[in-house]
């Protein structure tokens, strides 16, 4: 069990049947982008590119294209994710244009998903 910063345990909340057909019955798909490091990552002109990819980002963001955009901290071969509110065929599309995947620098996969319209990040820190 958790427990909170003064020990406590954290208890999770009841869901019942009903609430759990409710939500199912709310569930839509969207385009789920797995982004990786390519073989451009370590080349000096990498993090122009990367600058570009991000202001791009934003712009989808903007657009109400890019539900969720997280990019990956750690030092594995994965770069982000993001959620796109577009079919697969146009998320490939949209991805296909990215400056970072067009110069090699990133790849992507893109995967249909189901969620919940409404889901938001926290806005704290993880810790």
């Amino acid at each position: 069990m958790a427990r909170d910063d003064f020990g406590e345990e954290l208890t999770m909340a009841v869901i019942t049947d009903r609430y759990m057909h409710k939500m199912q019955a709310q569930a839509r798909t969207y385009s789920l982008v797995l982004m990786k490091k390519a073989a451009r990552v370590p080349e000096p002109d990498a993090g122009g590119i990367i600058w570009e990819h991000g202001r791009r980002n934003h712009s989808l963001r903007a657009d109400g294209v890019l539900a969720i955009v997280c990019p990956i901290a750690d030092d594995s071969e994965w770069a982000g994710i993001g959620i796109l509110d577009v079919p697969l065929d146009e998320a490939a599309r949209i991805m296909d244009g990215d400056p970072a995947i067009q110069a090699g620098v990133l790849s992507y996969e893109v995967h249909a998903v189901r969620g919940f319209p409404g889901d938001t990040l926290p806005p704290g820190a993880a810790g």
